[in-house]
């Protein structure tokens, strides 16, 4: 089996900063992170995972609305994301993540005109992190976050128009689980355009406490030679999906479901 680095989302920590969350997960084996907007921006983010030999896997971006068909709501939406492109640049990430307005599940006009807009704003984003040498990677989210490119097939479909090398999907198990009829076989479909990997089960939990069978997306990661970092974005259980922060010691929860998620991923 292909040894990967094993990553975390930083979000899932619900405000920490870099520092308490390099010390809290790297006993654990971690040895990623993917930073959300605040820690992207924080003067002493780089020097932190540096000291503890932490790698910058990706960048999670901001909410930002790219297919919107107000320009006054689209344009500032892509600037902002050029400007994570750039930061991501600066920190050495090798990748930046982007998607469209977590939340918006039905278009303000109409579905191909919105289809049409995000074309658009990817097409520009990609270019941008291509002349700063970085990847883009397209999650594809389910059908309750995004109204936009919810399968494997979709991705795999806007990066054959689209036609920019530096432009691939990142393919997560909890969205799989609810849009892909076999999410093995979507990570088999996406082969050498899997440019990300987020891990986290069924019910949001660690790998191998819900009911994905990851012993198959194991296997689907190794038969594409997919090398790239695992990335865990977990949160305890609790209501609203959008927020970490759970009643009672959610972060306890979540460093013991760390744990857990190594044993069941075997990655390092």
């Amino acid at each position: 089996m292909t040894k990967r680095t094993l990553g975390v989302c930083s979000w899932i920590f619900g405000g920490l900063g870099a520092g308490a969350i390099v010390k809290a997960v790297a006993p654990l084996g971690y040895r990623g992170i993917e930073l959300h907007p605040a820690l992207l921006e924080a003067r002493d983010t780089a020097s932190i995972l540096a000291d503890h030999g932490f790698d910058i896997v990706s960048i999670t971006p901001p909410d930002a609305d790219i297919a919107h068909p107000d320009p006054a709501i689209r344009e500032p939406a892509i600037v902002t994301l050029y400007r994570m492109i750039d930061r991501a640049t600066e920190l050495g990430a090798p990748r930046a993540a982007v998607h469209g307005l977590v939340g918006r599940i039905r278009p303000v006009t109409t579905q191909a005109e919105e289809d049409d807009l995000l074309d658009d704003a990817v097409a520009r984003l990609a270019d941008h992190a291509a002349a700063c040498g970085i990847a883009l990677v397209f999650e594809v989210l389910n059908r309750y976050e995004s109204h936009q490119i919810n399968t494997a097939e979709q991705g795999l479909a806007t990066l054959a128009r689209l036609g920019r090398p530096n432009l691939k999907l990142l393919l997560d198990a909890y969205h799989m689980n609810i849009e892909e009829p076999d999410p093995a076989a979507a990570l088999r479909a996406a082969g050498a355009s899997l440019g990300l990997y987020h891990a986290a089960d069924s019910n949001r939990r660690a790998p191998g406490r819900g009911h994905i069978d990851f012993a198959a997306q194991r296997a689907a990661l190794d038969a594409i030679s997919y090398a790239g970092p695992v990335v865990i974005e977990i949160t305890a259980p609790g209501p609203d999906p959008f927020t970490p922060k759970k009643s009672g010691d959610f972060r306890a929860i979540l460093l013991d479901d760390l744990a857990a998620a190594i044993r069941t991923l075997g990655a390092r």
